[in-house]
């Protein structure tokens, strides 16, 4: 089956160079990666280096500025050169006089936005209105829609908020590693798994509410490194959803990155 890692972080100056994701990609038989520009980094260069050493390996998911008076512009260009997404917050409005230029960018030249934030940020009303603004966009809510981040507070008021939001077709949802859904145990065992499967069950939650075409894995790394690590993260993730047919598991795993990217078109 296909693997398509949709939340990768790569860098020369913070975290890993882009030839350590690829050894854990060949290693894991991961086919594809869409590299997720970090947070705070606006100078998409190296990402595109990346796609030019390695074709076929990867996509850009790039970020502009939003304070920036021309980072409209400067989202239609990289566009064209060839991002298929662009990462950005909630509440990310542009400077000047259209506070949506860039959401409206992303609708004319497709690209999916990579969401990130607080669930409390997802369950705003000015998401919500977002999201009805702009129903050909589509959003890739990362952390299973901020659920899997440590600042969550796990409510059954959040988890019902998060799968409320299923109500608008063009919200999708990153899988991310259990890592972060299920807390360590104080002490590991010297082999196996060593998560325990059923807080992660919220997964499969998702799964019912959202669909398969809805979500799609995230590895995040490499933050996985610092828990279960990275081939864990995805055996573990598959382990989760192997009693689901074979046609969920390619959706989650491959088919919805594929159509979200546009990835061989």
């Amino acid at each position: 089956m296909e693997v398509i890692d949709t939340h990768c972080h790569v860098s020369p100056v913070w975290f890993e160079p882009v030839e350590t994701l690829l050894f854990h990609m060949e290693r894991h038989g991961v086919a594809h990666a869409i590299l997720t520009q970090l947070l705070g980094q606006t100078d998409n260069t190296y990402q595109a280096q990346c796609l030019e050493r390695y074709p076929g390996r990867f996509t850009s998911l790039v970020a502009v500025d939003a304070a920036a008076t021309d980072a409209a512009t400067k989202l239609r260009v990289l566009a064209a050169a060839g991002a298929r997404g662009v990462r950005m917050r909630p509440d990310t409005r542009a400077a000047g006089g259209d506070p949506y230029a860039l959401w409206r960018v992303a609708a004319e030249a497709q690209l999916t936005v990579s969401c990130v934030g607080p669930a409390a940020s997802f369950l705003s009303a000015e998401f919500c209105d977002l999201l009805a603004t702009f129903p050909s966009v589509s959003v890739l809510a990362e952390h299973l829609g901020g659920w899997g981040r440590p600042d969550c507070d796990g409510s059954p008021a959040t988890l019902d908020g998060i799968k409320a939001l299923a109500r608008f077709p063009n919200l999708h949802l990153k899988v991310p590693p259990l890592g972060q859904l299920v807390k360590r145990a104080p002490q590991l065992p010297a082999g196996g798994r060593t998560l325990d499967l059923a807080p992660a069950r919220v997964a499969l939650d998702m799964l019912d509410v959202y669909g398969a075409e809805r979500l799609a894995w995230a590895s995040d790394f490499p933050v996985v490194s610092s828990r279960e690590g990275y081939g864990n993260a995805l055996a573990w993730t598959l382990e989760l959803f192997a009693q689901h047919p074979l046609s969920v598991r390619e959706q989650i795993f491959a088919g919805s990155a594929r159509r979200l990217f546009r990835i061989g078109s």
